[in-house]
């Protein structure tokens, strides 16, 4: 067998004895700062993550400026995983993508030709058939690369140099927004107009003091790529700034461009004859694809849950265009739009989450003033730097120029040297008393430039290096010309993406949402006239208007084989249909949900759980406001409201608490007017007692309203006691008596009462 060569080491000298979490936090730390500084955070003085700048890097080393040809995507996604990132090809060419998405980026730094993707959410064709350059943004955020404005590191292999950040004066973190998760944090920032941060920039340049209310009077907020409307409130969008988090409302944009009335074309109404009209909306939300929100608004009305919506389409071109076809010409235009809000993505919510890294490559949670003056001060380096290595080259240039000077004076005896001696720099340089690098370059001079002309031209050049170095050293030596230089390069980019120009102009309007229509899904339900009919088996279906019920009350319709009549009711398509069991639960229905009466209908079991021992004992319209009596089979009972026994979900709500075998027998509506309660008992006892002795509750047994011996409680009804006491006629005349003189039942709530007055019904109903 082989052995171990006693010269060679053990590879178990290599393991560290140290505990397994130390290794493991101490490993996972330093991926997690990783991850923080070199990827997922945006550097605050240029915007940019990594790769997003190693691929303008890459871009600009192939001379992809704005004026020469594109180049392939797979050159440049080569170039920067070959000698910058050492990630995915896809990962970068994600990146490029979106840099050259229009919807995405406000500013684009990128230039694609090709398939790029697009609004509604496809994808951008492979890096092999895409073409790019760089935009003028792009070379302005690079623009003082090669004038010692920043410092380069090694790049990856050690074998080429990056810069660490770009120098530019466009204000891209703020410009073009980032977002972005790392470990333990994550980073979330919106574009802004360019013109914006200028204004804003500038207050904070010349006054440290200024205040964050001052700032927000010329900082509006959020400019998306894809314009839209932010709604929230002046001071919640204010607050974000302050604290550097929080987040928009951000809302699509309805505009009608074609409609006649300035109103209506503001509001996105596109008026039609006969009294129709569609709305348009010519905006949807930043970073919401076209596509899933015409899917999600078709799939809210395949649902039903926008029924006051019969039809969306997709009119698109190189503008947004998607129209809304309402079911009725009488739909509120309003109330679809809040619907539309709450249902889908056309209205979102952008978070604020300030969260960068500084010069120091720390990541910190600022706010927008903070914010401001950390990049100005990285800008007034920029300038520092660029000035210092401006004199730098001055000052090697003047070396050059006053050893030509010197040349041309004693231009005789320089050409003597040249003629006459071996070796004649040292010589030169002894004489005239010349620098290494004056006595070289006068070596190297062609005989062409020995004119007087050039002389002329030498004092000249002398003269103007001169006098730029003297104010370039008054601006090393005052911060006051620096903010002043600094202003005014700032307003020359003003002057670029000014609010008048194609680029610059305000895409997004901030304007607090005014109030709108309450939404609520029954609001959004068409009102129509319906006759509810349930039968006796508990069978439930709707008919088309108020239908004749006759003296029976229950109207002449068919019901299946040994099935009868049991309750009808006329309501309206809007209301809530309360179904009360006499296990003393309530159940609740909307009539718009209710099968058509052409059938028999539907067993209404199959959308409210009622238990198979329970018995509907009555059906009712909720009305606000509207009181219920209830009494059970002993006697007792209490007042409810119906908002309170209104059910959500299909299993009711348990309303009466029931013992002893009891049941719920009494469910009756008591009318606005009505002062007392009249009981009779199944021992034919009747009494009377004011209204206000009965409490009102929303679930309980409530009180005793009838004594009794034997037997329970037959009937409850209330009434007026001015007007006296009536009850149904027996037979088919449907005629009612009324008895005045009901003081002698008249007695305190639990009484065991009397016999009734004459000619009351036999069945000891009401």
């Amino acid at each position: 067998m082989p052995t171990l060569d006693d010269d060679a080491a053990d590879p178990f000298d290599a393991i560290v004895d140290a505990p397994f979490d130390a290794a493991l936090s101490e490993r996972y730390l330093v991926y997690a700062l990783s991850t923080i500084t070199a990827r997922s955070l945006p550097d605050l003085r240029d915007g940019l993550k990594p790769v997003h700048r190693r691929l303008l890097w890459a871009m600009r080393g192939l001379k992809l400026d704005p004026s020469s040809a594109f180049k392939k995507s797979a050159r440049v996604v080569g170039d920067v995983i070959g000698k910058f990132h050492p990630h995915g090809d896809v990962a970068v060419y994600d990146a490029m993508v979106r840099l050259a998405q229009p919807f995405t980026l406000r500013y684009p730094l990128v230039e694609g030709q090709g398939n790029f993707g697009n609004v509604d959410g496809d994808n951008a064709a492979a890096y092999r058939y895409t073409e790019c350059r760089l935009t003028r943004t792009a070379m302005s955020l690079m623009e003082g690369l090669d004038e010692g404005t920043v410092d380069f590191i090694p790049t990856y292999n050690g074998e080429d140099e990056e810069p660490e950040i770009f120098p530019g004066l466009f204000p891209n973190l703020l410009a073009n927004g980032a977002s972005g998760i790392a470990v333990g944090m994550a980073t979330s920032i919106p574009s802004h107009n360019v013109a914006e941060i200028i204004d804003a920039a500038e207050l904070v340049l010349f006054n440290r003091d200024v205040t964050h209310a001052e700032l927000m009077g010329v900082f509006k907020g959020p400019d998306f790529a894809t314009g839209g409307l932010i709604v929230d409130s002046p001071a919640s969008i204010s607050h974000a700034y302050e604290t550097g988090r929080g987040s928009f409302r951000v809302r699509g944009r309805f505009y009608a461009a074609e409609a006649s009335d300035e109103a209506d074309r503001l509001a996105g109404i596109e008026r039609h004859k006969g009294g129709g009209w569609q709305l348009v909306i010519s905006e949807i939300p930043y970073q919401v694809a076209k596509g899933k929100l015409i899917e999600q608004i078709a799939q809210a009305i395949a649902d039903k849950k926008l029924p006051i919506l019969e039809d969306v389409r997709d009119e698109s071109d190189e503008a947004i265009r998607i129209v809304l076809v309402p079911r009725s010409r009488n739909v509120d235009p309003e109330l679809l739009k809040e619907s539309l809000y709450k249902l889908t993505d056309l209205e979102t919510r952008f978070s604020l989450n300030l969260n960068v890294l500084d010069a120091t490559r720390t990541p910190l949670v600022m706010g927008l003033k903070e914010l401001l003056e950390h990049w100005l001060v990285s800008q007034i380096d920029i300038l520092q730097r660029r000035s210092q290595h401006r004199l730098d080259k001055i000052a090697a240039r003047l070396e050059l120029v006053e050893g030509y000077i010197i040349a041309f004076l004693n231009l005789d005896r320089v050409i003597q040297i040249i003629r006459t001696e071996d070796e004649p720099k040292p010589v030169m340089m002894a004489e005239f008393a010349l620098t290494d690098r004056q006595a070289e370059a006068i070596l190297n001079m062609r005989l062409r430039s020995l004119r007087k002309l050039e002389e002329m031209e030498l004092r000249r050049e002398k003269d103007d290096l001169l006098a730029e170095k003297d104010e370039l050293e008054k601006l090393l030596a005052s911060p006051a010309r620096q903010r002043t230089r600094l202003k005014r390069d700032l307003a020359a980019l003003r002057a670029e993406y000014a609010p008048d120009t194609a680029l610059g102009r305000r895409r997004t309007d901030i304007a607090e949402a005014a109030p709108v229509v309450e939404f609520s899904m029954d609001a959004m339900i068409e009102k129509e006239p319906v006759t509810v009919i349930l039968s006796k088996k508990g069978w439930i279906r709707a008919a088309k208007g108020h239908v004749d019920l006759g003296s029976d009350g229950c109207g002449d319709f068919k019901y299946k084989e040994g099935d009868e009549a049991g309750f009808a009711v006329h309501c309206q398509t809007t209301d809530k249909l309360l179904l009360a069991c006499d296990d003393g639960r309530f159940f609740t229905i909307g009539a718009d949900k209710l099968p058509s009466a052409r059938g028999f209908g539907e067993p209404v079991r199959n959308t409210l759980d009622i238990d198979a021992g329970a018995s509907v004992v009555a059906v009712v319209v909720h009305e606000a406001g509207r009181q219920l009596l209830l009494a059970s089979s002993i006697g007792k009972g209490f007042a409810a409201r119906t908002e309170e026994l209104l059910a959500e979900t299909r299993k009711g709500r348990q309303v009466v608490n029931l013992k002893d075998g009891a049941r719920l027998t009494v469910v009756r509506p008591i009318a606005p007017a009505h002062d007392h309660v009249a009981v009779v008992g199944d021992n034919r006892k009747l009494v009377v007692f004011a209204l206000d002795e009965v409490p009102e509750m929303a679930r309980g047994q409530g009180v005793t309203l009838q004594r009794y011996r034997d037997g329970g409680l037959a009937d409850a009804t209330t009434f007026t006691l001015a007007d006296g006491l009536s009850w149904t006629m027996g037979g088919d005349s449907g005629r009612t008596r009324t008895e005045t003189e009901i003081h002698m039942w008249k007695v305190a709530r639990g009484a065991a009462g009397r016999m009734p007055p004459t000619g009351f019904p036999k069945d000891n109903r009401f």
